[in-house]
């Protein structure tokens, strides 16, 4: 099962990674086309609908659970109904939202302190997110086969391939006077053609996925499984999202342009961690029950030690890096309003990234219920703390507010999961906090000299003791095996290829 969650963990890394690095010189050439002020508009378009995540009552996260399970009892009938499930809840179930949000899009638009030469044009545009909006959720839960069999290399393909033509064709749409509409209208035309690669993919994977019936049995499980979702959900497109909007009315689109940038730079840190998440979802799910708690816990343990190794160098390298490249790569002005906000983002981030493994072992164990909890009783804390610091400090106060609540999450949930019998083996975590604290410490020197050569000389130097201590002192004799195991086993691999004969015609 750890081999299976690594191989998919790298697909949807390497998925996630590619449009992201093609991102990297897309978003500086769309930011100059529009504008910082229709940058902001478009950031602002696309973040509306999700405000109305939960609309989809959860089947995203339930087709894969109740899915996962259908498939590791070895029931593709059961697994298809399952599926066409989840996809009519989550079309009954979003499409009102979509509607209200067409029909009031010139009312909302107003809400958020567009200006009026942009208004018409920022109201036909949500009206296409709208319906975007519909077409995501649906796609959603129609990868379910493909996370189900840990085909992550085929949702990838799918999701990741789509995506990344996006990214292209955006600024080419953009320059040929599209503007902000044309911007929103081939993320319209993505989402459609990701739902309709997703059918296609998982249809062959599970043929008994066309039909028209459904499984009443899962009804009401996915119902009562789904409905915790949505109160969670609720409070939690505001928990996540409510800075954005504070500061849009605090201070204007083109501060929410800026604080974006950092946040979307700063999200890079997620990259794994919402790779392995998608892995670890339909494998926990498969390792439920007492019998496998061993199993659970020992993949549990080994994601969030891989998780902390790779996590505290690469924190180190994106502060390092973050002022020269809002600066050199957007604009003095980004990079001037921009580097703060990215620090403290970078901070709650580190914790956020770790809180993914007791979420995912906590959702797989049917507990979605959780989540309301916690996230209604954050909810008016942190209103009042995102109003405060986002008045007084603008982009940077928004992202303090954000970093305090995703670091306060992260010890809520790790203490839950501790409770509910996942737990983390602390074997060598001094080891590996004393590696940690050494490869830290060049970012005390960047802060008192700056981006001075011996500066970056000491971090590089950190880097390489920190990986010889991580591996000698951090790892377990059986992970160590491990590796060398899958390394030697794909370097076979890819030797064998390399020497196979090359077939005449």
């Amino acid at each position: 099962m750890t081999t299976k969650v690594v191989k998919g963990t790298l697909w949807t890394l390497a998925g996630l990674s590619v449009p992201i690095f093609f991102s990297l010189f897309a978003t500086p050439i769309v930011t100059r086309l529009l504008g910082a002020e229709s940058y902001g508009l478009f950031i602002l378009v696309l973040l509306i609908p999700t405000y109305f995540n939960f609309a989809d009552f959860g089947m995203n996260i339930a087709s894969t659970k109740f899915g996962a399970g259908a498939y590791g009892e070895g029931s593709p009938e059961k697994e298809a109904r399952v599926v066409r499930t989840a996809a009519l809840i989550a079309l009954i179930a979003s499409l009102p939202f979509a509607i209200g949000i067409i029909a009031f899009s010139a009312p909302i638009v107003r809400i958020f302190n567009v200006p009026d030469h942009l208004f018409a044009e920022a109201a036909f545009a949500l009206k296409l997110a709208a319906v975007g909006f519909v077409i995501n959720c649906l796609a959603t839960v129609f990868n379910t086969p493909e996370l189900s069999r840990l085909r992550m290399d085929l949702n990838i393909m799918v999701t990741s391939g789509v995506r990344l033509l996006g990214v292209i064709a955006t600024p080419i749409v953009i320059y040929l006077g599209g503007g902000v509409t044309g911007a929103v209208a081939v993320a319209l035309s993505v989402s459609i053609i990701t739902l309709a690669g997703h059918i296609i993919v998982s249809a062959r994977l599970l043929p008994q996925l066309i039909g028209t019936t459904i499984d009443r049995d899962s009804v009401r499980p996915m119902l009562r499984f789904g409905s915790s979702l949505v109160i969670a959900g609720i409070a939690g497109v505001l928990l996540a999202q409510l800075e954005k909007v504070v500061l849009t009315r605090a201070t204007s689109v083109e501060t929410l342009a800026y604080y974006s940038v950092a946040a979307t730079f700063a999200a890079m840190l997620t990259l794994f961690s919402a790779s392995i998440v998608q892995s670890l979802m339909p494998a926990f799910s498969q390792l439920q029950g007492e019998s496998n708690r061993p199993a659970l816990n020992a993949l549990y343990s080994r994601g969030i030690r891989s998780t902390l190794i790779w996590l505290v160098p690469a924190v180190v390298f994106m502060i390092f890096v973050g002022r020269p490249f809002f600066t050199y790569w957007f604009s003095a002005d980004f990079g001037r309003e921009s580097t703060f906000p990215f620090y403290i983002t970078v901070a709650g981030l580190f914790f956020n990234v770790l809180a993914y493994f007791p979420y995912s072992a906590i959702m797989a164990s049917g507990r979605s219920d959780i989540f309301a909890k916690i996230y209604w009783i954050e909810l008016v804390p942190h209103i009042a703390l995102v109003w405060v610091l986002a008045h007084w400090y603008g982009a940077a106060g928004a992202a303090a507010a954000w970093s305090i609540r995703v670091t306060l999450d992260a010890a809520i949930l790790f203490w839950l999961a501790h409770r509910f019998g996942v737990r983390f083996d602390r074997g060598r975590i001094l080891a590996f906090a004393a590696a940690a604290l050494f490869m830290a410490s060049p970012v005390v020197a960047l802060a008192v000299w700056g981006h001075h050569p011996l500066v970056i000389a000491s971090a590089v130097l950190a880097a390489v003791i920190y990986v010889f201590a991580v591996w000698r002192t951090v790892l377990k004799e059986e992970e160590i095996v491990w590796l060398k195991a899958t390394v030697n086993r794909y370097r076979g691999q890819w030797t064998a290829h390399r020497e196979e004969p090359v077939k005449e015609g």
